[in-house]
């Protein structure tokens, strides 16, 4: 692709597309060529703010726009599956919002259909690409506090939501779960990979869906993660790594750290902290360059975001929801979710 800005789409206009296309605006080698959304007044309120030039008041002409590289699909996860599937199909590479999508068949079908169409594809897990959790993960590789016996990992917002909110809609995939909880579960597989063995017990709302959830996830290696979730309660979002040699606590906004202190025996602990460089802790920017530096590689995944590693957090995700008896109706787009992810 050389070193030519790469040309972006940003399909759907709420809050997470907002915050992504401020953060593009701010890379030199990004440019956003256009916007669509179910309504053509959101496309169009959009592509005003942020000085975008085509607005389309429909999924299948971003899609089809020749002009453009990749494609950010930022509808609810009820939604990733035609939306992400529509573009690669039309040719385009493809940046989808976690969760990937409602269940690990819809992210089977995605990649293969980026494979049948030799396209580009990577789940947006911002959290992988910051640079200080990838620095954590490179410490704990190196087996800097030895062989990982155990992760804890919380993500919990106070609410409370309303019946009619998304997150408890169960068409649109409502729930802390593939909302919140897919952080918790992504950071641990990030160290530990996919595991053997899920116990899983939840509070759920009269919709139907997980208000929160206490998910316990083991390995034959012997580790054990104790997970979090909640749209009931704010929690401190922290994590903590520990292992046969010392611990690694990570502080509130474990997904998107400022710091972390490293804890070995013997010795006085190492605080971590994101260089200046790194930018705001909540920019999604790092996730935008793997992309492009992908892209101008040739490559069509990330080794950073890897597709057989969103696979099985779906995997995870999904028996989690068999244990806590969770399910959503036909667990496929509805009319609902079209018009939410406009």
């Amino acid at each position: 692709m050389g070193q030519r800005s790469v040309r972006w789409g940003i399909l759907a206009t709420g809050g997470i597309a907002a915050a992504f296309a401020a953060d593009l605006v701010d890379l030199p080698d990004a440019e956003i060529v256009a916007v669509a959304s179910r309504r053509a007044e959101s496309a169009e309120a959009f592509a005003e703010r942020f000085g975008v030039t085509r607005a389309y008041g429909d999924w299948e002409s971003l899609a089809a726009d020749p002009d453009i590289d990749v494609v950010y699909v930022a509808t609810p996860h009820a939604a990733h599956r035609a939306a992400a599937g529509l573009c690669l199909t039309a040719g385009r590479n493809v940046l989808c919002e976690k969760a990937f999508t409602l269940n690990a068949r819809e992210a089977g079908e995605l990649v293969a259909l980026a494979k049948e169409h030799d396209r580009f594809l990577m789940e947006a897990m911002w959290m992988y690409c910051n640079p200080l959790v990838r620095r954590l993960k490179a410490l704990v590789d190196d087996g800097a506090i030895g062989e990982v016996r155990t992760v804890q990992a919380d993500f919990g917002l106070a609410g409370p939501f309303p019946a009619a909110h998304r997150l408890r809609d169960p068409a649109l995939g409502g729930g802390s779960l593939l909302d919140l909880g897919v952080y918790p579960v992504s950071f641990a597989q990030l160290l530990l990979g996919e595991p053997d063995a899920v116990a899983a017990s939840a509070v759920l709302s009269a919709e139907g869906v997980d208000l929160q959830t206490g998910a316990l996830l083991s390995w034959e290696s012997g580790a054990l993660a104790s997970l979090h979730c909640s749209i009931a309660g704010g929690t401190g979002t922290t994590a903590s790594v520990t292992g046969s040699l010392g611990r690694i606590d990570i502080p509130a906004g474990f997904f998107h750290p400022e710091r972390f202190v490293l804890h070995r025996d013997g010795r006085d602990c190492e605080e971590f902290t994101a260089e200046p460089a790194d930018g705001p802790r909540t920019s999604l920017r790092h996730e935008a360059a793997e992309v492009m530096r992908a892209l101008r590689a040739g490559e069509r995944e990330s080794p950073l975001v890897p597709l057989d590693g969103s696979l099985a957090v779906m995997r995870t995700l999904d028996t989690i929801r068999e244990r806590i008896g969770v399910r959503y109706p036909g667990e496929a787009v509805t009319a609902a979710a079209a018009a939410v992810a406009g």
